[in-house]
């Protein structure tokens, strides 16, 4: 297995940018997973602003309906398709900078 076949595998299964500093692109890798971070802390919060008003609905009642539920992800929604369009952009342009920018470390071709 090649170095860029494990960068790509790294990228897909382990965390983007993961590729980028196994092939020596320490600068691009890390910027990569700084922003994956900064996604997945986005994605925390928004669960947490969804969630808060079923949390409260059962502290003061007792009791969570269907409705509540419902309107708490419709709530966030939006925002929750969002990080995972963003996510998936980032993802692409990890896997896609390392297909094509592979060759390092005097790799003369792709067996």
């Amino acid at each position: 297995m090649t170095r860029k076949t494990r960068a790509i595998l790294m990228n897909a299964f382990l965390l983007p940018g993961m590729g980028q500093l196994f092939l020596g692109r320490r600068v691009t890798g890390i910027i990569i997973i700084l922003i994956v971070n900064f996604l997945m802390l986005l994605a925390l919060f928004v669960l947490l602003k969804g969630a808060s008003p079923i949390i409260a609905a059962k502290i003061t009642a007792g009791q969570v309906g269907y409705a509540e539920v419902h309107a708490a992800i419709m709530g966030v929604s939006g925002y929750g398709n969002a990080l995972l369009v963003a996510f998936g952009v980032v993802w692409g342009f990890a896997m896609y900078d390392v297909i094509r920018n592979g060759k390092t470390h005097g790799e003369l071709d792709d067996k």
